[in-house]
């Protein structure tokens, strides 16, 4: 009986696995990614002299948003609240903090009325500092940012 050889080494890569690793990532990471934006998607509205709000991008940051439909959104946690429930909400996330800055990202084309609601109840909260976030009108030469 004659006796059987092992096969030879193969020198040749296998790539199947870390293919189908990366595939597995790409596809997690297209999912996440839509909902790491903080808050709402809104369309803000656009000013030429803006003021930087560099603490509203905070993850931290308390940040309330009025969609174009009027309804609002509370975050960290981007939960939907009604205007009763959000001085409450407001002070509970303010205890504690040191900034107590609350920011309004409200859409450009809500109701004037709508936003002038918020504000009166983020003001009876004991809401002292408001920021209301825009966007810089793109200039030649300048980039776009997001501001006050």
């Amino acid at each position: 009986m004659k006796k059987q050889k092992a096969p030879g080494l193969t020198s040749d890569i296998n790539v199947t696995p870390m293919v189908d690793v990366m595939l597995v990532l790409l596809i997690i990471f297209m999912v996440i990614t839509p909902m790491l934006t903080k808050g709402v998607s809104v369309d803000i509205p656009r000013t030429k002299n803006p003021i930087a709000m560099k603490d509203a991008d905070k993850d931290d940051a308390i940040l309330v948003c009025v969609t174009r439909d009027g309804h609002l959104f509370l975050s960290p946690g981007n939960a939907p609240v009604t205007l009763e429930e959000l001085p409450g909400k407001v002070r509970d996330l303010q205890t504690n903090k040191l900034d107590k800055t609350v920011y309004v990202k409200a859409d450009m084309r809500a109701k004037y009325g709508r936003v002038e609601e918020t504000v009166d109840s983020l003001r009876s909260a004991g809401v002292d500092q408001l920021g209301l976030l825009t966007e810089q009108i793109p200039q030649a030469g300048r980039p776009a940012e997001k501001k006050e």
